[in-house]
């Protein structure tokens, strides 16, 4: 009978075998994908959404019209609360949906005349640059601040939409290109156009917003619809409702955040409707007085209008339509439209409460004014279109946090494709990039779960292999007996 020597074998057993699968049950046995509002991780039920959009000129003005479907409209934003003795803000914008509803339903629309042949290819996307804004490594505000141009210059604290070109090195933020360089950018029509609706502060008086982004998102030259209502050095607002116009000061908290709107009622602040705050009012908790208050937008960024009075929300779905002249006449700030003309677009859509990064875009297409395109704007005579032609149909989805830098990257696998200047539509379904999205949400999280699986696997191989050593090991014949 033979005897084998299993001195080892033991601890191996008893030791590595268990650690192996301690470590599978701790990379496998809980989920990666879950929220973070510390990391700005936040990640939406549906990743992709529906919308219709049609577009119309009269050789003066074009129009573009937007339905989609909202559970309910949110046009309440950016409030102040009175209570036990102050005012206290709602509605910033966080990771995600606004826990009380106070954050406005809107639309964003880039458009290009064909400068930025990118744009046409890749949408939005090229905007997306080195740690932008509700990212997970975002720059912090310090490190704007003292930006000598993005800080100093134009006095801002964080990273916003850029266009590529308008940075020396794609993987820095910081690497803007000298003011020469950028005037002759802008000069060359190397910017994109944003239109840019908000249900909150512009649509109850008939506005949208007029913008640009080239090395950073910019308003038109002029004011925009709304205008800051806080009083600082006081800290209590600087204007109230008007109560002889309105019959009341203030809304109440539980009105605001019931989800319901009356459009036909005051609920937002104007010029038209306000008065000169009263601190010595007997104010009561739960009253409400917006933090924004609108205003007639001036110059080129008033360019952009609701076409016949403030869009509303009827029956689960947003219907807007926007109109502008063709022509503003300001280069700097607007792509002009003009007959037999092609343009690229891509809209972004805002619902749910969800404001900043949490949105909804779409890839980009084109719009025809009597050429061929994705589709048609519809031509017409007189002031109203009869939109009698059909919807065209997008989808939109969760981009996530993907950036152009990495795009471009050797992380990523089609940056060659982009390097050849082949367009993502045709590769790229918007439920493919959705989830490429989410996947670089918790790329980090995936990548280091992956590696300790893997480590798992080999520490169990090699506790199996040192267990059957002695197993393979010749006899020698003092063993025998």
């Amino acid at each position: 009978m033979a005897t084998h020597n299993n001195k080892g074998t033991g601890p191996w057993l008893v030791l590595g075998l268990p650690i192996a699968l301690g470590l599978a049950w701790v990379t496998q046995g809980t989920g990666v994908i879950e929220n973070d509002l510390e990391r700005n991780i936040y990640i939406p039920e549906e990743l992709t959404m529906p919308l219709q959009v049609q577009a119309a000129y009269n050789g003066e003005q074009i129009l573009f019209r937007y339905r989609w479907p909202a559970s309910q409209p949110h046009v309440y934003h950016d409030m102040l609360r009175y209570e036990d003795g102050e005012w206290i803000r709602h509605g910033r914008s966080v990771p995600g949906p606004d826990p009380d509803g106070t954050y406005e339903d809107r639309v964003a629309m880039l458009v290009d005349d064909g400068s930025v042949p990118e744009f046409g290819r890749y949408g939005g996307y090229i905007t997306v640059g080195n740690q932008m804004r509700y990212f997970t490594n975002s720059a912090s505000p310090a490190e704007v601040q003292a930006h000598p141009h993005l800080g100093e210059t134009l006095g801002e604290s964080d990273v916003r939409k850029y266009m590529p070109a308008t940075r020396s090195d794609q993987n820095d933020w910081r690497s803007v290109v000298d003011a020469d360089v950028l005037e002759a950018q802008r000069e060359a029509g190397y910017f994109l156009d944003l239109w840019h609706w908000r249900a909150g502060r512009s649509n109850a008086i008939g506005a949208s917003d007029d913008q640009w982004i080239g090395e950073y998102r910019h308003g038109d030259a002029g004011s925009g619809p709304v205008t800051t209502n806080w009083d600082g050095d006081n800290n209590q607002p600087r204007w109230m409702l008007d109560p002889e116009q309105t019959g009341q000061r203030s809304l109440r908290w539980e009105d605001v955040t019931s989800g319901q709107v009356d459009f036909d009622s005051t609920y937002f602040l104007s010029e038209d409707n306000r008065t000169d705050f009263d601190p010595d009012h007997e104010w009561q908790n739960g009253d409400v007085i917006p933090r924004r208050m609108h205003r007639e937008p001036t110059g080129s960024r008033g360019d952009i209008m609701v076409h016949e009075g403030p869009a509303r929300w009827a029956d689960g779905y947003w219907d807007v339509t926007l109109v502008r002249d063709m022509d503003t006449r300001s280069p700097l700030d607007d792509k002009a439209f003009r007959e037999q003309g092609v343009y690229d677009i891509a809209i972004g859509i805002y619902r749910d409460a969800t404001g900043s990064r949490w949105h909804y875009v779409s890839h980009p297409y084109t719009v025809g004014l009597g050429r061929e395109a994705d589709f048609q704007a519809m031509a017409f005579d007189g002031d109203s279109p009869d939109w009698s032609d059909s919807w065209f149909d997008m989808t939109l989805f969760y981009p996530g946090q993907v950036d152009w830098p990495l795009l471009i990257s050797r992380a990523h696998a089609g940056a060659e494709d982009i390097a050849q200047g082949k367009p993502v539509r045709p590769r790229h379904s918007e439920k493919q990039l959705a989830l490429y999205g989410v996947e670089m949400e918790f790329n980090d999280t995936i990548t280091s779960r992956w590696l300790m699986t893997l480590i798992g696997g080999l520490i169990a191989m090699l506790g199996v292999t040192l267990a059957l050593l002695p197993a393979f090991r010749p006899t020698r014949q003092g063993d025998r007996s």
